[in-house]
């Protein structure tokens, strides 16, 4: 307490100051309208900076909040268009009648561990058994295809790269509809091999690939990457193409995991194709 009697006692002189230049000020813009407009005119811009600059903080602190709800918005977005619909008509009734059964839905879900430099490489995602997340769904994110679920526990799951010496997804080139099969054989994180696209086929620089509906895995039109360069194989008649991956795996954070509510019915009905014929 007598320290700050002394300091009050140091500085008495200043806020006498202060305390008059304060009064001044208070009387001046009382009784003068102009300066009480300007005055209050300058004090609603600052707060209103001090306002803004707070709630951009707040936007900051709360974006892993507000990305997650974004993910799962946009995953109910998903289940509402027509893509994600199985059209089925029948043609046996005299009454035209379309209805839309959904084959597909999609389970927002975060990274929390990937790899990118391996021969063989994996994701961990916080979505497990509990969400309804099970082996061999599809994983995908705004941009293309991530890869596929191979091991589930309670609450994780682990998803098979696109960037693995196994991966295989059925892919079309999207203006001509030709088919073949996406590969990954090593080297760069941004580069796949579309295989089996014979060399009749019109390709071009640029030409986006997407998944085919062969695979029930992957909704049909999901991109997976755009012509980076090709040629022909030697002694083939098939092209040697190079893609350039849609989906950047370097800052994967948000994906979708896919789960087709038809994929079971689908599967079991191809197992009875005899295999030798």
């Amino acid at each position: 307490m007598r320290n700050i009697f002394l300091l009050i006692y140091k500085f008495h002189l200043l806020i006498f100051f202060l305390l008059i230049e304060g009064l001044c000020t208070y009387l001046l813009v009382q009784n003068n309208s102009y300066q009480r407009a300007g005055f209050f005119n300058s004090s609603n811009v600052m707060v209103g900076r001090i306002y803004n600059t707070i709630g951009g903080m707040n936007e900051f602190m709360n974006l892993k909040i507000t990305n997650q709800h974004l993910a799962e918005e946009n995953a109910r977005l998903r289940q509402m268009v027509m893509d994600t619909s199985m059209i089925s008509k029948s043609t046996n009734i005299s009454v035209k009648d379309t209805n839309y059964m959904q084959e597909y839905r999609y389970i927002p879900a975060h990274v929390i561990n990937n790899s990118i430099n391996r021969r063989s490489n994996y994701l961990t995602l916080n979505k497990g058994y509990a969400d309804g997340v099970k082996p061999e769904q599809g994983v995908i994110t705004s941009t293309g295809v991530v890869g596929k679920v191979k091991y589930v526990s309670e609450h994780f799951c682990v998803v098979m790269s696109l960037l693995h010496k196994d991966t295989k997804v059925s892919a079309r080139i999207k203006k001509n509809k030709y088919f073949g099969s996406l590969t990954w054989e090593g080297g760069a994180a941004t580069e796949g091999i579309l295989n089996d696209i014979a060399v009749h086929v019109p390709i071009a620089v640029g030409d986006t690939v997407c998944t085919s509906s062969y695979s029930p895995i992957y909704p049909e039109g999901i991109t997976l990457g755009t012509i980076a360069h090709f040629g022909l194989k030697p002694g083939q008649n098939f092209y040697n193409i190079t893609l350039h991956l849609s989906t950047t795996f370097g800052n994967v954070t948000y994906v979708y995991i896919v789960n087709n509510l038809l994929k079971n019915e689908q599967v079991n009905l191809e197992t009875k194709i005899p295999q030798h014929d």
